[in-house]
C-alpha cells in the first residue's frame, strides 16, 4: 500500500537514499526539495516542509511578478507549507534510490490549503462534482518532439537548425520508431517501473514527434501521473544525450504538439457511466442527457476557459487549419477536425477535448474541463448540432487566435469566477497578463530578420 508507513519502511530498508517532495507550479513543473531519506523519515514525513510562497507568483524564468494578492515584496515573500500526500509516492526507476512524493500546499500554519495551487484547484473541481453525486474518469494524450541535441547544445544554437531524431513524418511508422527506441522505449519502460501505467507510444505527424499515452484514472491521479511522465521524459532524454520539447508549436513548418483530454462522467462510486444508457457495444451507446449537457457546457465555455488549455503566447500558434489541431468550436463523432471529438461505445463513451496543447498545465486543464462540464449540467446546456465534414471550413465559433484574446475572454467570464472563485480567477488572470506583457516587450529573431536591413 502507498502510505507513510510503506515509504518509511522502504527508506529504513535502504531502498531509497533520496526523497523528492514536490508541488506543481503554475506552469505545471515540479518544484520542491530533495531530502536525504534519513531526514525525510525523521522530520519531513510528519511535518512537511516549508517553501517560499513566491513559487506561485513567478513567471517561466522564475522572476517574481508584482501584483499578486498571495504574496509580494510588500508581504516579505512569506513561506507556505508543502504537506506530503503519501498516496502518491513512487520510486523513480530512472533515478535509482530516489522516491518522489507529491505535496499539497498549505498556509504556514497548516490550517488551510492555498486556493491558487494548481493541485488544489483541481481537487476543488473534483469535490464540486462529488457534491453533485458525480465522479470522473480522465486521461491525457501528450505529444513531444525528440531531438538529437542536448538542452545545452540547443541553447548554443539559439534553438534553431536543431537535428531531429526523425527525418520524415513518422505517424504510426514502426521502422522510424525503432531508431528512437533507445530513448522512447526507455521512457515507456522506466515509467512502467515507476508506477506510471503506459498504454503505448507511437510516431506522430512530424519528424521526431511522438505520443505516449497513459492509462485513464481519476482526475487528480491523472494530473499527477501526467506531470511525473512529462518531467521524467525530459530527465530520461537528458541521460541519453537527447532533448525533447513539449512546446505547443515548436516550428511554424511542422505540426504542433497537443494534450488531448478524454473525460467521462460516472456515478459517485465510479461504477455506472452517466454518459451512456448502459450495456456494451453500440446498443449501449445512446448518449444520456448528462452527456449532452456536459458536452454543451464544454463547448459553451471553451473560449472563456481557453487560458487553462492554451496558457502561453506559443499555444495559439498551434491552432492552424489542416494540421489536426482544432480551429473551431465544433463536435462530431470520431472527427479529428473538430475541437471536441466523441469516441467510444457503451461504458467507454467519452468526450475528447482537442483544444489543449502539450504546454498546458494538466491540473488546470483538467479542472477547466470538469468545471465547464458541470456548468453545462447545472444549466442544462445542449450542444449545437453535430458537425458533418471538415470543421476547418465550418462557419462556427473559432478558438481564440492569441493569448491576448484569451485573456480578455477569461477576464470577462462570469462562469470562470463562479467555478473557480474570485481569488483563483484574479490570480491566473494576473499571471497571463504578465506573460502577455513580457511577450509584448520582446524583440524576436523574426523581427530582426525582417527589419534589420530592409526597413
Amino acid at each position: 500500500m502507498k502510505n507513510a508507513a510503506s515509504l518509511l519502511a522502504a527508506i529504513k530498508k535502504g531502498t531509497f537514499h533520496t526523497v523528492i517532495l514536490a508541488m506543481p507550479d503554475m506552469q505545471g513543473r515540479w518544484i520542491g526539495k530533495r531530502f536525504t531519506g534519513r531526514h525525510f523519515a525523521k522530520s519531513v514525513a510528519a511535518h512537511g516542509t516549508h517553501a517560499c510562497a513566491y513559487l506561485l507568483t513567478v513567471d517561466m524564468e522564475m522572476d517574481p511578478v508584482p501584483g499578486f494578492a498571495l504574496t509580494s515584496w510588500d508581504k516579505g515573500y512569506q513561506d507556505f507549507a508543502l504537506i506530503p500526500d503519501f498516496s502518491t509516492w513512487r520510486g523513480l526507476a530512472w533515478l535509482p534510490g530516489t522516491a518522489l512524493v507529491v505535496a499539497d500546499v498549505m498556509d504556514a500554519a497548516h490550517e488551510k490549503p492555498i486556493a491558487v495551487s494548481p493541485r488544489q484547484i483541481l481537487k476543488d473541481q473534483v469535490a464540486r462534482a462529488a457534491a453533485k453525486g458525480w465522479s470522473l474518469k480522465m486521461a491525457t494524450e501528450l505529444e513531444f518532439y525528440l531531438l538529437r541535441e542536448t538542452y545545452e547544445s540547443a541553447q548554443k544554437k539559439n534553438w534553431t537548425a536543431l537535428e531531429h531524431y526523425g527525418t520524415y513524418i513518422e505517424d504510426y511508422h514502426i521502422l522510424q520508431g525503432t531508431r528512437e527506441e533507445p530513448v522512447v522505449g526507455d521512457i515507456r519502460n522506466l515509467m512502467e517501473a515507476s508506477g506510471v501505467p503506459i498504454e503505448n507510444s507511437k510516431g506522430e505527424w512530424g519528424p521526431g514527434q511522438h505520443e505516449i499515452n497513459l492509462e485513464y484514472s481519476d482526475p487528480v491521479s491523472m494530473a499527477d501521473l501526467h506531470t511525473v511522465y512529462k518531467h521524467g521524459a525530459k530527465e530520461i532524454a537528458m541521460q541519453k544525450g537527447a532533448a525533447l520539447t513539449f512546446m505547443a508549436k515548436y516550428s511554424d513548418k511542422l505540426a504542433g504538439s497537443s494534450c488531448h483530454i478524454h473525460a467521462s462522467l460516472w456515478d459517485k462510486a465510479g461504477r455506472r457511466s452517466a454518459f451512456s444508457s448502459g450495456g456494451r457495444g453500440k446498443a449501449g451507446t445512446r448518449p444520456t442527457k448528462e452527456f449532452r449537457w456536459f458536452l454543451g457546457g464544454a463547448m459553451s465555455l471553451a473560449r472563456e476557459f481557453s487560458l487553462f488549455f492554451a496558457p502561453t503566447i506559443n499555444s495559439y500558434k498551434r491552432y492552424q487549419a489542416a494540421t489536426f489541431a482544432p480551429t473551431r468550436i465544433a463536435w462530431a463523432r470520431d472527427n479529428r477536425t473538430c475541437g471536441f471529438r466523441v469516441v467510444g461505445e457503451g461504458d467507454s463513451l467519452r468526450i475528447e477535448n482537442r483544444l489543449p496543447g502539450a504546454d498546458a498545465n494538466p491540473y488546470l486543464a483538467l479542472a477547466a474541463t470538469i468545471a465547464a462540464g458541470l456548468h453545462g449540467i447545472d444549466h442544462k446546456i445542449d450542444p449545437p448540432a453535430e458537425l458533418a465534414g471538415d470543421a476547418y471550413k465550418a462557419k462556427v465559433s473559432p478558438v481564440p487566435k492569441t493569448l491576448h484574446e484569451a485573456i480578455g475572454l477569461f477576464e470577462k467570464s462570469a462562469a470562470a469566477k463562479a467555478a473557480f472563485g474570485a481569488e483563483v480567477h484574479a490570480h491566473y488572470l494576473h499571471a497571463a497578463q504578465a506573460e502577455q506583457s513580457a511577450a509584448d516587450r520582446a524583440v524576436t529573431d523574426w523581427e530582426r530578420g525582417r527589419y534589420f536591413e530592409r526597413i
